[in-house]
């Protein structure tokens, strides 16, 4: 189906006039022209069709999304003030009926008040259900057109492409813009959600305290268990330092000794998903809108085909709620075209349960299985139509199954269909590409043609949690670091059947993933940036548990942003400082004053001090603060009156500043418990000690010999023995200030050690002393001869006699 059909089909009636214009711009670039009647494209045509599609068409539907977003926020916002102002009537109008009905007995059946709550929560779940229908379709609404802008400028470049490509101008357009993006739709998505668990926990509160799922992950089920899928993108930059931050925590898991051995010697096994679908690309379609049972095919293997691995046929289920599981079953490579054909039905295996005495429900289950499979296969007429390749780097603790982490790399993903019957990829007769099995090619498979290969350019970390780990008290607090560092970029419901076919069948497909505009951006992060970004989606959250939690009566966010946190300063934070204000005013007073739109707080001191007296500050926001340039302060910092710098100045005078009842400890923590150095670290100590004493040695002999010589040469003059008796004793000084020194940094760093300090162990002053001795006493030694040879006049001079003279070679010693 063409494009502009599905267009027509798709446009949501009230919105109609809000999508892109698909017609018109078609009609700019007379793309409906045979090509002997088109006339030539001028520059005018293309200032024409660029301003139309990207001052006109883009600004129209931006705008219209981005107001679209913020009126569902505001929507959102004023459900959460009504449902908090409904647990609040009701909790005063159960206050006054208990107060009423001391010692009377309680009448039978629902009261008028229970009624009124119902009502007004079916009200407000109806309101809810709006909303999210809206969502719904508002995600559609980007998906589409973020779908038609990219196919209207490929058509441009393949028709009017000669001299200018707008393709590359629209996808970085495109990133730039919250199109197709999850990230645009998960906070408030997150917020609905919540909003209905406090609904639905109303309606029953013996459901449990189970939040509910986040949308940024993927429930499974893999063998009855329940996990939470995680997916994230890694830049090779910052591979491998998430492997070895993993690593550190979980160990790496080996397959099996088979998959182990590849025929490239790695470690890691490669793995092969070969996807189905049909000519319509259905499953493909189904899972880009997310549609209920939306399902995928696949057969799966380890290595290479040749090494006759096991063979897994697989169906992933999606289901209505969202939840995900799996049939699978094993098969031999020669039954697989006979399966799909549905001319076997896997009679050879159900036979080998039954000889070997397996379980009549597990022979039974398997059976179901198989023929269901076969069912789906027939029914949709599918195919095989894209092969995955990539490497699998998994980690797991052995036999605990509660955290599972897998990265996939060098992933590539390649053709596999039979949609051009004049050149197909693969032979219809057979079920794979023989021509990549049999002569075991691998990444970056070179031999094939390369418009059937796409490469993807990031790896893939995936993190499965099992229910009774992912939940914000039980997920471990280096799983949640790892998910909110800039090491990883979030992409939720990323599926490699979906990317294989948006990036090798563009021209087939009308839908598009959402996170295809992610590519074309640099995932890499700025650290103190991805830590604002996580600590205020951590806030997000919070602000949504308690929502629910003012509604229930109930706690159930326990977030504290970090000192160094964005939020810390927030409109969060500083709710939570006002509640907690307001449950302990009986203690200490709070007073709010509001000038002239001038907010402050202050906060005093309860009348019990220990020092009996009161005092307030006011909290003004850091934003808001007056820095006084020109101050003595300012220019000289040590007479600062702030309080770090009265801390500080106490701090060097030896007075404490720690508050009352806080005793500074005599121990710290690192240095509790006992003491555990390893053999290498004294070894270490030791070789730099012989080593600086290998350099007395040299020296002291060095010196030795110089004076010696200087004491007992009858050659020379007076000068030249003064002179190398003083250099001799000038180098022995130094050879024993380099004993003394290597022996005074042994004990040192001895001590360091021995009382773990975290200081450097450089000392830097005693090899400088050293080298600058010597380099100076030898400039010396040399300037000195050098002007005692020329005094002499027997530098390349001669003498009364015309006689050639030299100068001695003890005048420069």
């Amino acid at each position: 189906m063409r494009f502009g059909k599905t267009l027509r089909q798709s446009v949501y009636p009230p919105w109609k006039e809000k999508y892109i214009d698909y017609a018109k711009l078609k009609s700019i670039l007379r793309e409906d022209k045979p090509d002997d009647e088109d006339e030539p494209w001028t520059e005018e045509d293309e200032n024409r069709f660029c301003d139309e599609i990207f001052n006109t068409q883009l600004e129209k539907v931006a705008q219209f999304q981005e107001e679209k977003i913020e009126e569902l926020r505001n929507r959102t916002d004023e459900a959460a003030e009504k449902l908090k102002h409904l647990n609040a009537s009701a909790d005063e109008e159960k206050q006054q009926q208990s107060d009423e009905g001391d010692g009377q007995e309680e009448e039978a059946g629902p009261s008028k008040h229970e009624e009124v709550d119902k009502q007004k929560l079916k009200e407000m779940e109806a309101e809810l259900d709006g909303i999210t229908n809206e969502v719904k379709e508002l995600q559609k609404y980007s998906n589409l057109n973020y779908t038609g802008f990219l196919k209207i400028v490929k058509k441009h470049d393949r028709k009017r492409g000669d001299r200018y490509k707008i393709r590359p101008m629209m996808q970085v357009n495109l990133s730039n813009r919250p199109f197709n993006s999850e990230q645009a739709y998960s906070p408030l998505l997150n917020k609905l959600s919540y909003m209905y668990f406090a609904i639905r926990r109303f309606e029953a509160p013996d459901a449990g305290d189970v939040l509910p799922i986040d949308p940024d992950s993927q429930p499974e089920t893999h063998n009855g268990e329940k996990y939470t899928a995680h997916k994230f993108w890694v830049h090779p930059d910052n591979l491998l330092e998430v492997k070895t931050y993993i690593l550190r925590r979980l160990p790496a898991l080996v397959y099996s000794e088979q998959s182990a051995k590849e025929v490239d010697g790695q470690q890691d096994p490669t793995i092969t998903s070969l996807y189905f679908d049909n000519s319509k690309f259905q499953l493909y379609s189904k899972k880009v809108e997310r549609e209920a049972e939306a399902s995928s095919l696949r057969l799966r293997w380890y290595g290479q085909l040749s090494t006759r691995p096991e063979i897994l046929l697989e169906q992933k289920l999606l289901h209505e709620n969202g939840t995900s599981e799996e049939r699978k079953f094993a098969i031999k490579e020669k039954y697989i075209k006979a399966f799909l054909d549905g001319e076997y039905k896997m009679e050879k295996s159900v036979q080998k349960m039954e000889r070997k005495g397996q379980k009549a429900e597990d022979v039974e289950e398997f059976k179901e299985t198989a023929d269901a499979i076969q069912e789906f296969v027939s029914d949709n007429k599918l195919e095989p139509l894209v092969r995955a390749n990539y490497i699998r780097t998994a980690f797991q603790n052995p036999g605990d199954d509660r955290v599972r982490i897998s990265i996939d790399t060098d992933i590539a993903f390649i053709r596999e269909d039979t949609l051009d019957r004049d050149r197909p990829c693969r032979d219809p007769r057979d079920w794979h590409r023989a021509d990549i099995d049999n002569s075991n090619m691998t990444y970056p498979f070179k031999n094939i043609n390369q418009s059937e290969v796409s490469r993807f350019p990031y790896a893939v970390l995936e993190i499965k949690l099992k229910d009774d780990v992912n939940n914000k008290r039980g997920r471990p607090i280096w799983i949640q670091d790892l998910m909110g560092s800039h090491l990883v970029h979030p992409c939720p419901r990323f599926s490699k059947f979906v990317q294989g076919v948006a990036s090798l069948f563009e021209d087939y497909v009308n839908r598009l993933p959402f996170w295809l505009s992610d590519l074309n951006t640099d995932i890499r992060k700025d650290p103190q940036r991805a830590f604002q970004e996580e600590e205020e989606r951590r806030a997000r959250r919070a602000e949504n548990e308690q929502v629910v939690g003012s509604f229930l009566g109930t706690k159930i966010s326990s977030y504290k942003p970090s000192r160094s946190s964005p939020v810390a300063k927030s409109y969060l934070a500083e709710r939570m400082a006002t509640d907690n204000a307001a449950i302990a005013s009986p203690k200490s007073g709070v007073t709010t004053s509001n000038n002239n739109n001038h907010k402050t707080q202050t906060v005093s001191t309860p009348a019990g001090d220990e020092h009996g007296e009161s005092s307030s500050q006011p909290l003004v926001p850091r934003e808001n603060r007056e820095i006084n340039y020109g101050t003595l302060s300012s220019v000289f910092p040590g007479f600062s009156l702030s309080k770090y710098s009265k801390a500080k100045r106490a701090r060097e005078a030896g007075i404490s500043s720690l508050p009352p009842g806080v005793v500074e400890p005599k121990e710290w923590i690192k240095n509790s418990g006992p003491l555990q150095i390893e053999p290498k670290v004294w070894l270490a100590n030791e070789r730099t000690f012989l080593k600086w004493q290998h350099i007395c040695v040299l020296l002291g002999g060095l010196a030795i010999s110089l004076y010696t010589a200087a004491a007992s040469s009858k050659s020379s003059g007076k000068h030249g023995n003064v002179l190398g008796q003083v250099m001799g004793i000038v180098f022995l000084a130094v050879a024993a200030f380099t004993g003394g020194w290597s022996w005074w940094v042994l004990r040192k760093r001895r001590e360091m050690i021995v009382g773990r300090s975290g200081k450097d162990f450089d000392f830097v002053f005693g090899p400088m002393v050293v080298a600058c001795t010597l380099a100076v006493a030898l400039v010396v030694n040399f300037g000195i001869a050098y002007r005692q040879a020329f005094e002499k006049g027997h530098w390349g001079g001669h003498d009364g006699h015309g006689n050639h003279s030299s100068v001695d070679m003890g005048d420069l010693r």
